[in-house]
């Protein structure tokens, strides 16, 4: 046999042991989780009769009244797999967490020319990434922490050592003050109070808060384009005629009779609602796109049965919509498509 035969069959071996990109293949978890599904399904259809379930849940009123049907087609362009996972290895890079340059998004726009993912997806795929990435390897960086403290005590900044590293700007910067002996406490509380810092930390605090957007600190105008983008989808069913309440009123109500809130989906509808063919008895509104990266799916996974746990099956739309491999049964997965979002048009 030919040296070059015996590379080709290590070459082909190495193919068929690189793990795929994604999660479990789609088709298989529907056909897993049918059970699961009629059961989430029954559970939406029936949660207006009290009498036939013995419960009422939370947040349905006393007296449903007169419950009404509505039934909606919403079309839907979920991203290819193959697509995603080419852009997913184009957007990560060693050391970069924060936002991009000028230069840097049109090449990302560039390389999503030809796919059917766009640049705004493709940078929201980015953050779902990177978000993975940095759970992932907190315990790396906390193995490391010795090292990076003494390659920050001679003298090399945290931009520097987030670099060197590949772990979040803010991470690397927290983690050193660990080192110091700080508190997780004095941790929190200097961040949100850099004034109690050091000359060198307050500089150093003031450029890893610059380089990351993983970890940054200050999120509030990314939850002002959320919110904005709840209200439109809210503002859409009432449209319809669909009676609904959204998730202010079930936080204050909820605060009120069981001293915290519990489960707060954006929408809860008040009538009987049917998306696509599949029953819809709450709406969780997602400003970002729903990328198939175990991290993300696995917290949306958790959030989410917590409300078909009370009211059954329901749905998410994505701002920025979503990879076709993503499936949790009892949840249907839509885009923005039919929405109006000139609000959020300088809101990126």
């Amino acid at each position: 046999m030919s040296q070059g035969r015996r590379t080709n069959k290590g070459g082909q071996r190495g193919n068929r042991n690189r793990r795929r990109y994604g999660g479990p293949r789609k088709e298989n978890v529907i056909e897993q989780s049918k059970k699961e599904l009629n059961e989430y399904n029954s559970r939406a259809n029936d949660r207006f009769d009290y009498s036939k379930t013995g419960v009422q849940p939370v947040g349905l009123p006393d007296d449903p009244g007169d419950v009404k049907s509505f039934s909606f087609e919403w079309k839907c362009n979920p991203v290819p797999l193959s697509d995603e996972e080419k852009m997913a290895a184009f957007v990560v890079r060693k050391g970069e967490f924060g936002w991009l340059s000028d230069d840097r998004v049109d090449e990302i726009a560039d390389y999503a020319e030809p796919l059917s993912i766009s640049a705004d997806q493709a940078l929201s795929l980015r953050s779902a990434l990177l978000q993975q990435k940095t759970v992932y390897g907190h315990q790396a960086m906390r193995n490391r922490g010795r090292q990076i403290h003494r390659d920050y005590k001679q003298g090399m900044s945290v931009v520097e050592l987030s670099k060197k590293y590949d772990f979040p700007p803010m991470n690397i910067f927290r983690q050193i003050l660990a080192e110091k002996g700080w508190s997780k406490s004095k941790i929190k509380e200097s961040v949100r109070a850099p004034s109690r810092f050091s000359e060198r930390e307050r500089k150093e605090f003031e450029e890893a808060e610059e380089a990351d957007r993983v970890s940054n600190v200050d999120q509030s105008e990314t939850h002002l384009r959320a919110d904005v983008f709840e209200h439109i989808l809210a503002d859409w069913f009432e449209a319809q005629g669909v009676r609904l309440r959204r998730q202010p009123e079930l936080v204050k109500e909820q605060s009120s009779d069981l001293g915290r809130p519990t489960v707060t989906p954006d929408i809860l509808f008040l009538d009987h609602v049917e998306i696509n063919g599949q029953p819809v008895a709450w709406i969780d509104a997602k400003h970002f796109y729903g990328a198939d990266v175990g991290f993300q799916r696995k917290k949306m996974l958790k959030q989410m049965m917590r409300y078909i746990n009370e009211w059954g099956s329901g749905a998410i739309v994505f701002r920025h919509g979503f990879s076709e491999n993503l499936y949790m049964a009892g949840v249907t997965m839509l885009d923005a498509s039919p929405l109006d979002l000139t609000e959020l048009v300088d809101r990126p």
